[in-house]
């Protein structure tokens, strides 16, 4: 077996590792949904923790705006990012019956072996399939992070980037306020109607 294979398989099976534990976490914790959403939003945050770069994700949403924050701002858009992702998804996933994720295979790029793409299957209890990928990339660590994830075609964070920058064009520049006012341009992008309705 070659290297390359070998590491792939090994990105794969970490992949595996962490998606299977996440689902099992949130099937056992789906009640907390409804009786305590600050706590399931807490235990769902730890388990994503040290798998998804947030902080990551949020400056590329951000674009070139990111320049135009303060630290203090950028720190806010990273926590108003997570929590409304969460929002829009834990209702779907929470309302969702019965769903399997089989993790198919992760490639890592030929020309830099820090980045990677990971391809998975998401079945639903009625049987329907739609395909989702990770974006992956490797940090100073050694440790593999997901930056992005494509839905059915659907590129997610150029999807919030694009709403970024109409958000700040709506607003004359104002960051702030585009910050404040992110989760309702979340609910306007209804990413998670698209995910639900697959």
């Amino acid at each position: 077996m070659s290297f390359k294979v070998r590491a792939d398989e090994d990105l794969r099976r970490y992949v595996d590792q962490n998606t299977q534990a996440l689902v099992d976490k949130l099937n056992a914790e789906r009640g907390l949904y409804s009786k305590d959403p600050e706590a399931f939003y807490k235990s769902m945050n730890d388990a994503l923790e040290g798998f998804v770069d947030f902080r990551r994700i949020a400056a590329r949403v951000m674009g070139r705006y990111a320049r135009q924050a303060t630290p203090e701002q950028r720190d806010e858009f990273v926590e108003k990012f997570k929590r409304s992702l969460f929002d829009s998804y834990a209702q779907a996933l929470v309302n969702a019956n019965d769903f399997s994720i089989r993790v198919k295979e992760a490639n890592i790029d030929p020309s830099s072996e820090n980045r990677a793409s990971v391809m998975m299957e998401v079945e639903s209890a009625s049987g329907n399939r739609y395909p989702v990928s990770y974006s992956m990339y490797r940090n100073d660590q050694g440790q593999w992070l997901m930056e992005n994830v494509i839905v059915e075609g659907v590129n997610i964070g150029l999807a919030f980037r694009d709403r970024f920058a109409q958000e700040m064009e709506a607003s004359r520049d104002n960051i702030q306020a585009v910050i404040d006012d992110w989760s309702k341009a979340v609910d306007s992008l209804a990413l998670d109607k698209e995910v639900s309705e697959s």
